[in-house]
């Protein structure tokens, strides 16, 4: 297409449609530039850390743990995750996994006005052999949150989503510590 019949197709839309696709080409143009100047300055997304073992088991997580699903998960794109605890080259054991949610203040008509919600995770890393790789750690996050009976609908689904953030920030730490390991 020339120059001449992109025009002529342009004045063909009217005022409305022009503007419309010039809104759309500068949109275009705009986020193509974003891209290009990201590129150039050396942003890149952060990316797992590497790890330096083949293989990992999982071990005394709950059967339906969403933290042991997104751990896997993770784990599955650098490592095999094992089920036998003794072909692995490394053992990840949780001690204590919880979800906690307590309330932190109250008007004086005993509605609840704030919360505060946890992760919390106890593991240790050996190898199958009973070496030591991470003694006991304990891993623990919380989050503030304020509370309204008239927003409760909004408020729970709040509360899923800083449950699920807290829970990928803990994973990501788990990643960090295990790939300073060297088996």
């Amino acid at each position: 297409m020339s120059l001449s019949d992109a025009r002529a197709r342009v004045g063909a839309l009217g005022s409305t449609g022009r503007r419309a696709w010039l809104v759309s080409v500068g949109a275009v143009a705009g986020a193509g530039a974003t891209v290009g100047l990201l590129a150039g300055c050396g942003f890149e997304r952060r990316q797992q850390p590497p790890l330096r073992f083949a293989s990992i088991a999982l071990t005394g997580f709950a059967p339906d743990s969403p933290l042991r699903a997104e751990l896997a998960r993770e784990l599955a794109t650098q490592v095999r995750v094992l089920p036998n605890p003794a072909q692995a080259q490394v053992v990840l054991q949780a001690l204590d996994e919880a979800r906690e949610r307590s309330v932190v203040a109250i008007t004086a008509a005993a509605q609840v006005r704030e919360l505060q919600l946890r992760v919390r995770l106890n593991f240790r890393a050996d190898t199958p052999a009973g070496r030591e790789l991470i003694p006991r750690a304990e891993l623990l996050l919380s989050r503030d949150m304020s509370y309204s009976e008239t927003t409760a609908l909004a408020k729970e689904q709040e509360e899923a989503e800083l449950m699920r953030a807290m829970q990928t920030d803990i994973v990501g730490q788990v990643l960090r510590r295990l790939a300073a390991l060297n088996p």
